[in-house]
């Protein structure tokens, strides 16, 4: 970065630090778009950020109880593989924005629901999802914490104990910001990747019965590849990644290129689901689908050696501490888009506590498919209305200070679009109609995109208010991407 550039990102921050009442030192952009000069993550640091979110208890976790559900062991990792494929083809989508707006997702949502309705429909949505997704990974770290900790102490440690301790640690990284996150993936990543590959070398040599390769990959489970319970993983991995498409654009805004934006997601998505769910669902299998915990697997098998019970503890931290932070950032930045006058620093404090309170209740985990449907059922609708609007209604071309302005197109009407909350109701309704067998995840999507585009055209043939928030978007003047910050600094949209 240029010493010119480096200095008007400095008046942008200070002034951002004041607006707010924000500490220096930390991240200060949520809702405003993020200037060109600051732009310049590649796809490493991108693809580092992205593996470490799959690479963790989580998605180990969901990879071992698809089995534990009756799946076979190539069935279950290739429900949460294909899950997660699904969701990536709207997420990728969405990234765009990040990468040629500089805007958060959330933000980006006004186009399409308009400048109030993103805030109580799309924002208010994802907020809760982040609050209950960061709960549900705090807890499966701490199953293996404690399951690490009882063996190496031979003392019981308490599950909520570990998961507020492990919950507040997370919080630090969160409310820093963005660069925080993207060091500690870099050091991270590499250190995991051994670290996983050794413990499921312990796996696959241990002498029991049923842990040979062989026995694992042909293990049928009592469902074995029925649709039915095979249906049920891929659409509630899919709902769990789909709701996470209109935060695609927070973690991209500071890339440098599509390029960077298209190779580190993507491959990261792939490489870091499939080690995730071999992982976990090998551990099941191995156990003839009866444990559902895979770090109780692991410790058990390391016995008392104390070098293999630190890897896995330090395992576990590290991917909590590179990913689960992610989902205080992201909502965070969702709360901020809700209230305009808070700035990123004091809405990610907010989502922390409610995330930290939420941790300390064990019974997330088993209700995992059950919250994931219930939030697919919302995020359905809502990426089919996205999607549409921003691929064929804006052909991918918004108006970055209309975003921001109760007297431009995307206020709609009232700050709604009506037919992006109608297609909503519509898309809810349609997903609950549909038996798990249908994927009602992608079909719901679907119905309500094509749904949205026909009903908007028509209505854009007879609102000239629709009509203009319709048009593919263009920047109004030609000013500098600082000068757009220093703008909407001054202002927030209501």
């Amino acid at each position: 970065m240029s010493e010119a550039a480096h200095e008007r990102a400095i008046i942008v921050e200070e002034k951002l630090a004041h607006k707010y009442h924000q500490p220096r030192g930390v991240e200060q952009f949520g809702i405003e778009p993020i200037p060109e000069d600051l732009k310049t993550v590649k796809w490493y640091d991108l693809f580092v950020i992205v593996v470490n979110f799959l690479l963790n208890p989580g998605m180990i976790l969901i990879g071992a109880l698809a089995v534990t559900a009756g799946l076979s062991f190539w069935a279950g990792v290739t429900a949460v593989v294909l899950g997660i494929v699904i969701a990536f083809g709207a997420y990728i989508v969405m990234a765009t924005l990040g990468v040629d707006y500089g805007l958060p997702g959330q933000v980006s949502t006004r186009m399409s629901y308009g400048i109030r309705g993103a805030k109580w429909i799309p924002s208010f949505v994802r907020t809760a999802s982040s609050i209950y997704w960061f709960a549900f990974q705090t807890l499966a770290g701490a199953l293996g914490i404690v399951a690490v900790m009882n063996a190496w102490f031979g003392v019981e440690f308490s599950l909520i104990t570990v998961s507020l301790v492990f919950a507040v640690l997370q919080v630090i990284v969160a409310l820093v910001g963005y660069n925080t996150l993207k060091q500690l993936s870099r050091v991270a990543f590499p250190i995991k990747i051994v670290i996983l590959v050794y413990l499921l070398y312990l796996l696959m040599t241990h002498d029991a019965q049923g842990y040979a390769p062989g026995e694992v990959f042909a293990f049928s489970g009592t469902a074995g590849w029925k649709w039915a319970v095979f249906s049920l993983w891929v659409g509630s991995v899919a709902s769990a990644w789909l709701s996470m498409i209109t935060d695609a654009a927070d973690f991209c805004r500071y890339s440098s290129t599509r390029v960077d934006m298209w190779v580190g997601t993507m491959a990261a998505a792939v490489i870091g689901t499939i080690f995730s769910a071999f992982f976990g669902a090998y551990t099941a299998a191995a156990t003839l689908g009866e444990v559902g915990n895979p770090f109780q697997v692991v410790t058990d098998i390391a016995g008392g050696s104390a070098l293999t019970l630190f890897l896995i503890l330090l395992l576990v931290v590290l991917d909590n501490w590179t990913i689960n932070v992610l989902n205080l950032y992201t909502g965070g930045l969702s709360m901020s888009n809700m209230f305009t006058r808070l700035g990123r620093f004091w809405t990610t404090l907010i989502v922390s506590v409610l995330g930290v309170g939420l941790s300390v209740f064990p019974g997330l985990v088993n209700g995992y498919t059950g919250f994931m449907s219930a939030f697919g059922s919302l995020f359905a609708p809502i990426a089919g209305v996205l999607i549409t609007d921003y691929v064929f209604v804006k052909r991918t071309r918004i108006d970055v200070l209309a975003l921001f302005d109760r007297s431009g197109p995307y206020w709609y009407m009232g700050g709604f679009n009506p037919v992006a909350v109608a297609w909503t109701v519509l898309g809810l309704g349609t997903y609950c109609l549909l038996p798990q067998t249908a994927l009602p995840i992608i079909t719901a999507a679907l119905v309500t995109g094509v749904g949205y585009y026909v009903t908007l055209r028509l209505a854009a043939s007879r609102s000239p208010v629709i009509d203009a928030a319709a048009r593919p978007g263009f920047q109004r003047e030609e000013i500098s991407a600082t000068d757009v910050d220093l703008r909407l600094i001054e202002q927030s949209a209501p």
